[in-house]
């Protein structure tokens, strides 16, 4: 198993000024007041845990994230400010925020601030030396502390100034959010309980590529969905119609389904689809076989025997990763096979000890249409990182933090 570096290897923590670096990248929408509101809480609850021990133990708790893409420039709508009273409530501690994360005034707020209090700096992406890992950026973030906690692992793939630079200057190590993340996804992949079975959906192929290139070589059963899934059935000389398929990367596909076979992983492709002839709520649809989608239908749905043929595959398995929906489950009735395999997912987790563990946005948005998502073993708030670490990828933000 992986050593890394934790919150005990800091040592005491009484009085000293400890950075934590959070992902409060999280969903808002306007009220009707015209306020920012945070619509989902998960990666504010996930750090609250370090938050408060942290403050329990004496410490003066700076935290610093990014929110949106602001590409280094100041812009008011991209503003940490709004998610200090959430911060607040997960905490139930008091957060004061000041509108920079570096200088001399930040240090000055610091210094005056009590043992046990927590204080929230303004997006670090305001800055563009902060995704080019520059080293004296990270060297003026790394005055505001004597300490510095990593909790984002949804930020680790990323070597930034933040993430990565900032660990050459001060003692560093993981929070408790980013050391679960860590023991369990090592415990999922690298030495998993078999059968282990990995359902990948969405969109685009090319965007998981190397991740289902990987997974071939360590899972027992595949199980392909989403739009993803007509590039694959395109390979096998079936008609998609005008569904989305990336034809470019047919022969890549073939090459993944061939791996698969010579190393005896069973890869599960729709049988039969929902198919409509145009993408909205409600559309006229109808359930076909693969082999008999019409020129002008579109494939936005796996039909009820996939699904079955879906769920008692899970039912052989010991453990599932979970990355992507099989459908279109934004809109009726396309979320209907994603819905219930999700739901049989969650009955296996509950009742027979399957180790089920899920990752990326519209993966918990999916689990949390079906209403399921807390009855996984383990739900990651990460995307580009979970999707890497599938990849098999060392992530720049974990390894500075082995120890």
């Amino acid at each position: 198993m992986t050593i890394f570096k934790n919150i005990e290897s800091l040592g005491p923590l009484e009085g000293k000024r400890v950075l934590v670096r959070a992902d409060l990248n999280v969903p808002m929408a306007m009220n009707d007041e015209g306020e920012r509101i945070v619509t989902d809480d998960t990666r504010i609850q996930s750090v609250t845990p370090t938050i408060k021990f942290l403050a329990e133990k004496g410490a003066r708790v700076i935290v610093l994230s990014h929110f949106g893409r602001p590409l280094g420039i100041r812009n008011i709508d991209l503003s940490m400010e709004p998610l200090g009273q959430p911060l607040a409530n997960s905490t139930r501690l008091p957060v004061s925020y000041i509108n920079d994360c570096i200088g001399d005034e930040v240090l000055e707020v610091i210094d005056a601030l009590e043992n046990g209090s927590v204080l929230l700096l303004e997006n670090v992406r305001f800055y563009k030396e902060e995704i080019k890992n520059d080293t004296n950026f990270a060297t003026e973030l790394a005055r505001n502390a004597d300490l510095f906690i990593n909790d984002a692992f949804s930020c680790c793939h990323r070597a930034h100034a933040s993430t990565v630079g900032i660990t050459k200057i001060l003692p560093s190590a993981a929070g408790f959010a980013l050391e679960k993340e860590l023991l369990i996804l090592e415990g999922v992949l690298e030495k998993p309980t078999h059968p282990l079975a990995a359902l990948v959906g969405g969109a685009k192929v090319s965007s998981k590529l190397d991740v289902l290139s990987h997974l071939v070589e360590k899972v027992d059963h595949l199980i392909i969905g989403g739009g993803m899934a007509n590039t694959f059935l395109a390979a096998q000389k079936v008609n998609v119609g005008v569904s989305l398929c990336e034809h470019d990367l047919i022969e890549k596909a073939s090459t993944i389904l061939a791996k698969a076979l010579s190393n005896n992983c069973l890869i599960y492709l729709p049988t039969d689809v929902i198919v409509a002839k145009e993408f909205k709520e409600n559309a006229q649809s109808r359930t076909t076989n693969t082999n008999d989608v019409q020129y002008d239908e579109m494939i936005l749905d796996v039909g009820p025997d996939t699904v079955k043929t879906v769920c008692k595959g899970l039912e052989a398995c010991k453990t599932l990763i979970w990355n992507g929906p099989l459908g279109a489950f934004e809109i009726s009735p396309f979320d209907t096979a994603t819905v219930a395999v999700a739901l049989k997912a969650g009955e296996l987790t509950q009742s027979a000890g399957l180790i089920s563990v899920a990752g990326g946005g519209d993966t918990i948005a999916a689990l949390n249409h079906a209403g399921i998502a807390n009855q996984f073993s383990h739900i990651s708030t990460a995307g580009g990182a979970f999707l890497e670490w599938m990849e098999g990828r060392k992530l720049p933000g974990v390894q500075v933090l082995l120890a």
